[in-house]
């Protein structure tokens, strides 16, 4: 549906050359909610914009629903884009026009009729639950009725991808969780492509089905939320997970623990159906270690469970190697944390 080979995005501003996006390889399929993270400056707003050539690239192709953009005339192009629509941070509207108007615009814009339009402006406003709204004027509305008439106004010419750059950064949470529960009505009745510009991985966590996370104009990790959550490679990905999951002891509990001859400490993530199976009892049951648990956190991610907990194991170096095999069997993910010793006497 959406396809970045190679992108670049070059600025030359007063002879110097700058690179907000650099070599960007991204495919986005149909149905997806596609989340684009990083921190400000990442170039992920610059990225958007290349999607729907409010920016053309300085170098590479975008394909959108397997049309190459660069390759469209000017005319071509701009029919391209009226299957694009697009909602913003601080909802663009037009404050002296009142709210059907607003919505109305794309639908003047492609010259339909009056019935036509009418019809077509309160279905859309009945969706995203406004209808008693249509006579306002935007200065009447709160900040999520606001962004609510942009999603309206971006659905107008029916479009099959719907692009969201940090819709919901000038919202309150629950305002934001509205708004997001909205976006995911859009991709599951009217089967709408959606990609999301965030700087918030709640947002990611909340709807989406995978994520890119860029830094310095690259992409540097992506993949679905689910392997993205649960298994982050690069700095700066492990950041954005800690904000929502907690996957570590608190510093006090880590500056009072004391490791014990014998002992070692292990990570073990569990997913899915995995995470309510009373691995830890079993455990405990089948070898003569002893188990302290020092940290869990269990978190909702795409309708699965993503465990994380961390343990401390004692025991002789036998009844070790019996417990981490144990632990293997069972398809634990295990990784160890924290140093051993053994004494001398248990080998």
């Amino acid at each position: 549906m959406i396809e970045l080979r190679d992108v670049y995005k070059t600025y030359i501003r007063k002879g110097i050359s700058n690179d907000a996006v650099k070599g960007v390889q991204l495919k986005v399929d149909k149905g997806d909610i596609f989340g684009v993270i990083g921190y400000s400056g990442a170039g992920k707003s610059t990225l958007i914009r290349l999607v729907n050539y409010l920016e053309r690239p300085t170098k590479g192709q975008v394909f959108v629903d397997g049309h190459d953009l660069g390759a469209y005339s000017d005319k071509e192009l701009r029919a391209a884009k009226k299957n694009i629509g697009m909602i913003f941070q601080h909802f663009n509207l037009l404050e002296s026009k009142k709210v059907f108007d607003n919505v109305a615009i794309p639908l003047v814009l492609l010259k339909k009729n009056k019935n036509e339009i009418h019809q077509r402006v309160m279905e859309l406003l009945e969706f995203v639950g406004l209808s008693d709204k249509a006579g306002s004027y935007p200065s009447e509305l709160s900040g999520g009725q606001k962004q609510r008439v942009g999603i309206a106004r971006a659905l107008a010419s029916n479009p099959s991808v719907l692009l969201c750059d940090e819709a919901t950064s000038a919202l309150d949470p629950q305002t934001t969780r509205s708004i997001l529960q909205l976006l995911k009505k859009i991709n599951a009745e009217y089967h709408i492509t959606i990609m999301i510009i965030t700087h918030e991985m709640s947002v990611i966590q909340e709807i989406c089905n995978k994520v890119a996370v860029m830094e310095g104009g690259r992409v540097i990790e992506q993949g679905s939320v689910l392997e993205v959550f649960g298994h982050p490679q690069h700095p700066t990905t492990q950041n954005f997970v800690s904000t929502v999951i907690q996957t570590s002891m608190t510093s006090s509990m880590q500056r009072t623990l004391t490791t014990d001859e014998g002992s070692r400490l292990y990570k073990l993530e569990f997913f899915g159906e995995r995470a309510s199976e009373p691995v830890l009892y079993d455990l405990i049951r089948s070898s003569e270690v002893k188990v302290n648990i020092l940290f869990a956190n269990m978190t909702e991610i795409q309708d699965t469970t993503l465990g994380t907990m961390i343990i401390q194991l004692k025991g002789n170096s036998e009844e070790m190697d019996k417990a981490l095999a144990f632990l293997k069997s069972r398809e634990i993910d295990l990784e160890e944390v924290g140093k051993h010793v053994y004494n001398n006497s248990d080998q």
